[in-house]
């Protein structure tokens, strides 16, 4: 299995917590990280995508069609994440669009068995792959970007 957390781009500050959007560098991030991800997603990649608006707007730079899923909403636990993703056991690919902090705590446990505060940069993606092996899961970090060193935007 591989799963991607990919963290909202930046957002305006503001109330209600749900209805914050990008800012400019924020939609010029989630473009950047999209054409990234695009060009490297496995095609049935399915997408898992918090309900807060500034996370619907990352994920719409990448996809039309995805799953909002509110167990990945602002406040969810990273085991709440996981479980959503289906990890370790589930097959192919999926990215979660979500929040800090649970999306690094959630990175944490997937490399150390400990929810630990880690954190993830606005509009970055962490990737990670899971195999079984003789019983065991192997578990490695595959990439992580975050969107000022991707060429050709500047953000």
């Amino acid at each position: 299995m591989e799963l991607i957390l990919w963290r909202h781009a930046e957002a305006e500050d503001g109330a209600p917590d749900s209805a914050r959007q990008l800012t400019s560098k924020g939609e010029k991030q989630a473009a950047n990280m999209a054409d990234f991800l695009r060009a490297r997603l496995p095609h049935s990649t399915r997408i898992l995508v918090s309900p807060a608006k500034r996370a619907q707007q990352t994920a719409r730079a990448l996809a039309k069609h995805f799953i909002t899923e509110s167990a990945i909403a602002p406040g969810s636990s990273p085991e709440t994440i996981l479980k959503a993703a289906g990890w370790p056991d589930g097959e192919g690919c999926v990215l979660i669009v979500g929040h800090q902090p649970a999306l690094g705590e959630a990175a944490a446990l997937l490399m150390t068995g400990k929810a630990h505060y880690w954190s993830i940069k606005k509009g970055a993606a962490w990737w990670f792959t899971c195999r079984a092996t003789e019983g065991d899961y192997q578990t490695s970090l595959r990439l992580v970007i975050a969107p000022d060193h991707l060429g050709g935007h500047h953000v």
